[in-house]
């Protein structure tokens, strides 16, 4: 019976994925533990249990003395059981958490197993994951058995077991998705420069390929759009502007205003804000709707992007302090909101000119 412990250990080790070491500890622990029930010690006298590998025999000590009792085998064996089963249970949860806590930033799928007060728990197999709520997209939702996917956003050590939030409407779940589409992003041939979205209803994401011969927008799009489908498909039909980067902040203001054409344009460099007049005809197109576009667009530029008409433009000139007679679209970006949750890419320019032309899949 001794040595058949040896075998059960290895076989929890196994199957499990505990080391053996640890359990060997969680035996010693326990038969240490039954010994003191058996055998009068003083609290702060030491009781020490050993496994002798070989054999399978347990034996406790007390002032280095071996403990001796027939109760000793019947009551260790209880003890030992059940705080092997504890061990084994905790074990099992550092084991999960070392897992998926190394994923974090990574996307992971799995099904739909129940909800809870409008949460969605997903079944990953081995344990369970929560996506709360407000890491929803939109209106979204999902029925009991659906397979999923979304971002790891963090995992908590918590008393009942690691508890793994995902999101799938933190920024990063687009690049993570571009990612998987294109492999020209997973290569680090092409690099997503910043994302700004709206959940479950508009991103703007900026691209700049290092390779020239390589068109960092049609890359992102995919033969007849067939890449960015995919990822519109998996986000349930959220729109994705794909903005080409450019170090030329115009063009790239240009760029991430798209579709509307820009006349003029006031930059303020030192305090990363700009003055975009538009004809009367593109107002509208420039702002969005309820101001979405250019919302976006500053998200992404990480500037405060204030849009004219041209009668507008022009009673703002007359004003002497610079308060514009008319009303213009005015989006501050104090803070870019989607690089706050997370960092999305390299903020650095680089040298290498960028095209201009830009894609958007509806």
């Amino acid at each position: 019976m001794e040595s058949e412990l040896i075998t059960i250990l290895e076989q929890i080790e196994r199957d499990k994925g505990i080391a053996k070491e640890v359990l060997i500890e969680a035996v010693e622990a326990a038969v240490a533990s039954a010994a003191r029930k058996v055998w009068t010690v003083g609290k702060e006298e030491d009781v020490v249990a050993k496994l002798d590998l070989k054999t399978g025999k347990i034996q406790a000590f007390a002032n280095g003395q071996e403990i001796r009792s027939s109760e000793f085998g019947r009551i260790a064996a209880q003890t030992a059981k059940q705080v092997v089963f504890q061990k084994i249970r905790e074990a099992e949860k550092d084991v999960i958490y070392n897992e998926y806590s190394i994923r974090v930033g990574q996307i992971i799928s799995g099904s739909v197993y129940r909800f809870d007060r409008g949460s969605v728990i997903v079944d990953l197999g081995k344990t369970e994951a929560v996506i709360p709520r407000s890491e929803l997209c939109g209106k979204e939702e999902f029925k009991q058995g659906d397979r999923v996917r979304a971002f790891i956003l963090e995992v908590q050590r918590e008393s009942r077991g690691p508890q793994i939030v995902l999101s799938r409407a933190h920024p990063n779940f687009v690049k993570r998705l571009f990612e998987l589409e294109v492999p020209e992003i997973y290569e680090g041939i092409i690099e997503v420069k910043a994302i700004a979205r709206d959940p479950g209803e508009r991103t703007k994401i900026s691209v700049y390929s290092k390779d020239d011969k390589v068109d960092c927008v049609g890359a992102c799009v995919g033969m007849r759009g067939s890449r960015v489908k995919n990822i519109v498909n998996e986000l349930h039909g959220e729109k994705i502007d794909i903005v080409r980067y450019s170090p030329d902040i115009k063009e790239y203001i240009q760029a991430s205003l798209s579709p509307a054409e820009i006349s003029q344009m006031q930059i303020l460099g030192i305090e990363k804000k700009a003055n975009i007049i538009v004809a009367d005809d593109q107002l509208s197109i420039a702002i969005g709707r309820y101001g979405q576009n250019v919302r976006l667009a500053g998200r992404l530029l990480g500037w405060e992007l204030d849009i004219f008409s041209a009668n507008q433009w022009g009673e703002h000139l007359k004003q002497e302090q610079g308060e514009p007679v008319g009303t213009p679209a005015q989006v501050t970006v104090e803070e870019n909101a989607d690089n706050a949750r997370g960092p999305v890419g390299d903020t650095e320019l680089p040298e290498s000119p960028a095209g201009q032309d830009n894609a958007s899949e509806e």
